[in-house]
């Protein structure tokens, strides 16, 4: 169950990002969001690999991906930040 959750949010965000790209007249949404919810993801897992030797870690949860996903790396980097405020 919880995988189908992970699935529909990754695509929910790939979708709803898409959707905006497209809106804003982007002449390759589905590209250019697709590389968003990688990079996204790409260095949230970064950040939860190297946890162990930096201190810093973020929960790997439906909404840290989520937000990761539909933010790319900006989203990533305001996790960290919430993460510092918030902790």
């Amino acid at each position: 169950m919880r995988d189908i959750l992970f699935a529909v949010i990754l695509f929910g965000a790939f979708l709803f990002s898409a959707a905006l790209l497209a809106a804003g007249k982007s002449p390759r949404p589905f590209v250019t969001a697709a590389g968003s919810v990688v990079t996204g993801l790409a260095a949230l897992f970064a950040v939860s690999l190297t946890s162990s030797f930096t201190g810093v870690s973020l929960p790997i949860s439906p909404i840290s991906m989520g937000v990761s996903a539909f933010l790319g790396i900006p989203g990533v980097t305001v996790l960290l930040l919430l993460n510092l405020i918030f902790a």
